[in-house]
């Protein structure tokens, strides 16, 4: 069924591409250097973010020991599968909003004995904190990933904090530790990363960047362990909150957060996640290219204050953020997912690699069942998204060096939005061969690439006929990756891109 499913795909990529290709492509040029554009592209820019927003924890990831539903722990079996296809680096969790209302505690112990909350933030429904600290670690081992725990600085005091972590990481014979041994587990677990604080100038607590400052220094000093300690940034484009934070609280971080979500319309309306027009595409794709040059505005404030490098650019929160699906809590920020989101993700990642001295972590939000989700779930049953399969293809360039590369394309217009018609991304992979990702914006018009390399390149192109072709429990493979190859040995190298469309290859001379 599988294979038949990708034939299925390839001759749709086909038939999209030579059918494009005859209505006269947009002609492109791209020049390749040798050169390094910059450190290399750390896997962690590829990470996820899990919260307890919806059915993105309970029924999306967690279905219970007792679940009918297979699965390791309670931790469902079929989407952990389909995450460690995608070699999940870091999961960030509790939150969000969420962990500004957490109490860890309220997570620990016997299950059956932990006490109902009511999620103020999200919908207004019964967190069971069924899903707590042993919880998250024993997911985060099952996928191999890196765990990324964002302290409540909102609510709770800064000796809470530092109990959390001292909770999880001592191997003492502390009150703490001795807890965690008779909670089911006696070594202590890796934490590498710790957010102090999440969204201060918002959910978190509406704080002024200065008074904000001043709680982070006061909660960092408590946290004794040896961990990347990330300061709550920007979600708002403001610049002054960068520069206090930079100034006064940079000697006690590791990491600056940036929260950017793309949107086709505002905050009071966001707009649809399929069935939009052509002016909504562009619209969307100009929102998700604003990501560049807004983490270029961060950098250069981060810069004045740090000539080092020595702090990271994380970018925690980004994806694409519609309104909710019709008849859903609109608290569970619950959405389709549909070829337009694959490629606001390829334009994410190409973005972030080309700013590697900085960007050295992004979390997608989120994982499943949420805003811009890996994997939809609804009972027992699963379907992966194009956005999973945007992932997946951008696999060889985590640990890549970005080379220089310059782009000339021309522009497409749709109404008043103007867009280039395609943009790339190129690097140096870690076995030696280079790595190329190209993304056509435009959903009328084919492209064709022509390059300074020579050879041919093989790799995978996801496309489809529908601006907003996705996946659905019915048909989950509608939208998947086929296979795509061009050149040859000893020749140039063009590259044809259908309209709509995110290619991956990697070359062979």
């Amino acid at each position: 069924m599988k294979t038949k499913h990708l034939l299925q795909a390839a001759a749709l990529a086909w038939s999209v591409c030579t059918a494009a290709i005859a209505a006269e492509p947009a002609q492109v040029r791209l020049t390749i250097a040798q050169d390094t554009a910059g450190p290399r592209i750390e896997p962690e820019v590829y990470g996820h973010f899990a919260e307890h927003l919806g059915t993105g924890i309970y029924g999306g990831l967690w279905v219970g020991p007792d679940s009918k539903i297979p699965n390791t722990r309670g931790w469902r079996n079929d989407v952990v599968q389909a995450l460690r296809k995608l070699e999940v680096p870091v999961v960030r969790w509790p939150g969000g909003c969420f962990a500004d209302d957490y109490d860890w505690r309220d997570g620990i112990g016997d299950p059956a004995r932990r006490p109902a909350r009511l999620n103020k933030i999200w919908g207004n429904v019964i967190e069971p904190n069924s899903v707590g600290t042993h919880e998250f670690m024993d997911l985060v081992d099952q996928l191999g990933s890196e765990a990324y725990l964002a302290g409540n600085m909102g609510s709770m005091p800064p000796r809470a904090m530092g109990q959390w972590l001292e909770y999880m990481t001592s191997d003492s014979q502390s009150a703490l530790a001795q807890e965690r041994r008779r909670n089911g587990r006696d070594k202590p677990w890796k934490v590498k990363y710790f957010g102090i604080g999440n969204e201060s100038w918002g959910c978190g607590g509406n704080m002024r960047p200065e008074y904000q400052a001043d709680l982070h220094n006061q909660y960092e000093t408590f946290l004794h362990a040896p961990v990347v300690r990330v300061a709550s940034g920007d979600g708002q484009g403001n610049d002054h909150l960068i520069e206090v934070l930079m100034e006064r609280s940079g000697s006690h971080m590791d990491a600056l957060t940036l929260h950017y979500y793309t949107i086709p319309g505002d905050w009071s309306k966001h707009g649809s996640a399929i069935g939009f027009n052509t002016q909504e595409w562009a619209t969307t794709l100009k929102s998700a290219m604003g990501i560049g040059p807004r983490i270029e505005g961060v950098i250069r404030l981060m810069d004045k204050h740090d000539s080092a490098k020595r702090i990271a650019l994380y970018v925690d929160e980004w994806g694409t953020w519609y309104d909710g699906e019709p008849g859903t809590n609109p608290g569970f920020l619950q959405q389709q997912n549909s070829l337009r989101d694959a490629l606001v993700a390829a334009l994410s990642f190409n973005a972030f690699h080309r700013h590697t001295e900085r960007v050295k972590m992004a979390n997608i939000a989120q994982m499943v069942n949420v805003l811009q989700a890996m994997a939809l779930t609804d009972g027992p049953r699963m379907l992966l998204t194009p956005t999973y399969h945007a992932f997946d293809l951008y696999k060889p360039f985590r640990g890549a060096t970005p080379l220089k590369a310059d782009l000339q394309t021309p522009r497409w217009r749709e109404g008043e939005v103007e867009l280039p018609a395609v943009d790339a991304s190129v690097a140096r992979a870690a076995d030696g061969s280079t790595v190329l990702a190209l993304v056509n914006l435009d959903p009328k018009r084919a492209a064709r690439v022509q390059t300074n390399l020579s050879g041919q390149a093989t790799g995978r192109v996801l496309t489809a006929g529908a601006m907003d072709a996705h996946n659905t429990f019915a048909e989950p493979n509608a939208l998947v990756p086929a296979p795509y190859k061009a050149g040859k040995s000893g020749a140039p190298l063009a590259l044809d891109l259908p309209p709509k469309s995110v290619i991956v290859v990697r070359m062979t001379p």
